[in-house]
């Protein structure tokens, strides 16, 4: 039993959404050859399963992901600490001493 051209076409294309343009267009080329007389959707789809994982590449892992988030950079963490004679400074202490008395 064989399958329709529809049925290739939209296979590969699923398994070749996450590959490289220029990945996509080999793996493609490749997909189709390797088809030839395919039984039909389930012996294409193992088929086309493990052709995939030879054209995958896998980007790179970001090294900062699975970092706390306390030791990432921002504007707020670069910018100098407030002084006791500034304006922002003194309303932080006010604030600070009043919330010491409330609770």
């Amino acid at each position: 039993m064989s399958f329709s051209t529809d049925d290739v076409a939209a296979l590969v294309s699923e398994l070749g959404a996450s590959l490289e343009p220029s990945q996509y267009s080999a793996f493609v080329a490749a997909a189709h050859a390797a088809l030839g007389n395919c039984s039909g959707p389930g012996a294409a789809y193992r088929i086309l399963r493990d052709l995939q994982k030879s054209y995958f590449d896998p980007p790179a892992e970001a090294t900062n992901r699975y970092a706390p988030r306390h030791f990432r950079r921002d504007k707020h963490t670069d910018l100098p600490p407030l002084a006791e004679d500034s304006a922002r400074g003194r309303r932080a202490a006010k604030s600070r001493w009043l919330r010491g008395w409330r609770g």
